[in-house]
């Protein structure tokens, strides 16, 4: 059978290995979650759940060096940045904690005619499987976990093949925290267990975070089966920059935006669109500077840039990268790969004719364009299939509002980078998928909003 393994990227040590669940076990799981449901989530309150939920985040503080080190091992992510994910899941909990009973609370309705009184009333809908990546393991998993058991929804819970240590220590914090056999259940499914699962009667919903390619194929069975999705996909997020009173400055935010997690981040910025007479000398600087964050050890606390997650990713992203260049892209300026230690790299002259102008680099490649007016640049940032996230540096406060408009986007930074919150809402359109995460509308994904009327 297929094994979850821990292989650290960064030495090419197989740490440690764990089978795959027989299907005994994961039916056992899944009756575990349904009962749970059945029982716990409707004998507690909102209020109660968002107490277990708080104790899960302070647990994530109190173990946050563990935690940290752990996806240190499993997919290269430098520590200072595994601590800074540590801190904002604990956030998440805190922020659901906090705002529950507002976002659940019973909303009235205004009768057009007669006599009584409507509401809605927001309530669980059963077993949830959320299926999880391994670039962000625990940030992805507090973003749909959290809202949803408070909501009452239970969690069975298949993370990414290569982050099995991360997955147990999450759910090690569930049980702890407080929360009863098969509220929150990790398992270790093979793919074509997870297609068994998504069509089992007992799952309400499906939430993913992954490539074009698992989306797909977890729709299909969800939409076969009738099952509500939640999907956040890819992205080719564009980084528009037409003016600025300090280019040094938009330059960091621009290499700041690029090599998040190593640039294996969904929604970090991957083509960066710059008006006419700033072209030239933010390619310079821009070159310069991201070229200069060298690929290094994980687990050095000065480390920006450490390894891609496996040799996989690596070999994935230099074929992409031949296959540009192939197709006539320039290489500005890059340095030499070293296994999973991936140089950052800047192309330019991809037009779209170029595999690349329309496909997603997973890891610190950029793509500069120049923009000869506003329209221009928004057509640039608009003319991909992707819609996740954008990025506007203007110094222009009406042109930002315009064109954050025009940006066909699920989010749009004006002049921040880095400035994810608990709070923002997070999802985006075209084929970076559909349905929100964070904020008040993660809670709104999975609810059954019932309308009582009384007469």
């Amino acid at each position: 059978m297929t094994e979850y393994a821990v292989i650290n990227p960064a030495t090419g040590e197989t740490v440690d290995t764990y089978p795959t669940m027989s299907n005994e076990q994961l039916d056992a799981a899944v009756a575990a979650a349904d009962a749970a449901h059945r029982t716990w989530s409707r004998s507690t309150t909102v209020s109660e759940r968002a107490a277990l939920i708080r104790r899960v985040g302070e647990l994530h503080t109190e173990r946050r060096d563990e935690l940290a080190g752990i996806i240190v091992r499993e997919m290269g992510k430098p520590i200072e940045q595994a601590l800074a994910e540590v801190d904002f899941s604990a956030d998440i909990y805190a922020y659901y904690s906090e705002n529950a009973e507002e976002f659940l609370k019973d909303e009235p309705i205004e009768l057009r005619a007669g006599d009584g009184s409507a509401l809605i009333r927001r309530q669980s809908l059963g077993v949830l499987l959320g299926i999880m990546p391994w670039n962000f393991p625990y940030y992805q998993v507090a973003r749909f976990a959290g809202p949803n058991l408070i909501v009452g929804n239970t969690i069975v819970l298949k993370h990414a093949s290569q982050c099995p240590e991360s997955a147990a220590a999450i759910a090690q914090i569930f049980q702890d925290a407080g929360f009863p056999d098969g509220a929150y259940v990790n398992i270790y499914a093979s793919n074509d267990q997870v297609a068994t699962l998504i069509a089992d009667r007992r799952v309400q919903g499906v939430s993913l975070t992954g490539s074009e390619r698992a989306g797909a194929a977890v729709a299909e069975v969800a939409g076969r089966n009738l099952k509500k999705v939640v999907l956040e996909l890819g992205g080719s997020d564009p980084f528009i920059l037409l003016s600025t009173d300090d280019l040094d400055a938009a330059v960091d935010s621009a290499v700041a935006a690029r090599l998040d997690n190593s640039g294996q981040s969904c929604n970090a910025a991957k083509r960066f669109i710059v008006q006419g007479e700033l072209y030239e000398p933010f390619l310079e600087k821009f070159t310069a500077a991201l070229t200069a964050v060298a690929p290094s050890d994980p687990t050095a606390a000065d480390t920006v840039l450490g390894p891609l997650s496996s040799a996989a990713a690596a070999d994935r992203l230099q074929e992409q990268l031949d296959r540009a260049v192939a197709q006539g892209a320039t290489v500005v300026s890059n340095g030499n790969r070293d296994g999973t230690f991936f140089p950052s790299t800047v192309l330019t002259d991809v037009t779209p004719d170029n595999d690349a102008y329309h496909e997603e680099f997973f890891g610190p490649v950029a793509m500069v364009f120049r923009a000869d007016s506003e329209d221009d640049a928004i057509g640039k940032a608009n003319d991909t299939p992707f819609g996740l996230g954008s990025f506007l540096f203007t110094t222009d406060p009406d042109q930002a509002l315009r064109v954050a408009d025009r940006i066909e986007a699920g989010m749009v930074f004006v002049n921040v980078v880095g400035a994810d919150g608990a709070e923002l809402p997070f999802g985006g359109v075209k084929r970076s998928g559909f349905g929100r995460e964070l904020g008040r509308f993660a809670m709104e994904e999975f609810v059954n909003k019932k309308m009582i009327r009384i007469g």
